[in-house]
């Protein structure tokens, strides 16, 4: 356990829509450090968005992190020798992170050339309510709701 709960960091928001999700997003899509280049492709698939449907890509993408947001998760907790599925609730901020996480995930997934490419299809498809993130969020809530049965084991 540790001592005392860590100190929680101050984001900045973006240049262009002057949102905080947007460079915890950035953030969490960054590799080896380059957060310029991360910002660059995630402006990309924007402008692809915004080429391809004709809205807003802000919105878009907002639909799609919230299409792509589990509201339960399984916790694998043993109790008496067996291994016991527990489904639990998932607080607000991690909720978002795990979206956050399985729409980059997928999207590298993705056959497709450049990430701009491959995050613009993944994120039109999540905000249409398709999509592997999407398929991954509707999984985890079946696996919780077949595993409802050991809810009263939840700490």
């Amino acid at each position: 356990m540790r001592k005392r709960k860590p100190k929680i960091r101050v984001v900045t928001p973006d240049s262009r829509y002057n949102d905080v999700m947007v460079t915890r997003f950035v953030n969490n899509m960054m590799l080896s450090g380059k957060k310029s280049t991360a910002f660059s492709v995630f402006y990309d698939a924007m402008d692809i968005i915004e080429k391809r449907t004709g809205e807003n890509p802000h919105e878009v993408w907002k639909k799609a992190i919230n299409n792509a947001m589990p509201q339960v998760e399984v916790r694998s907790r043993r109790i008496g020798g067996a291994t016991f599925q527990i489904p639990t609730e998932i607080r607000p901020s991690r909720k978002i992170a795990i979206s956050m996480k399985w729409i980059i995930m997928f999207s590298r997934k993705r056959s497709g050339k450049g990430m701009a490419q491959k995050l613009s299809a993944e994120l039109m498809a999540a905000a249409k309510g398709e999509g592997a993130s999407v398929k991954r969020k509707e999984d985890t809530h079946r696996m919780a709701e077949s595993n409802k049965a050991f809810a009263h084991f939840r700490v």
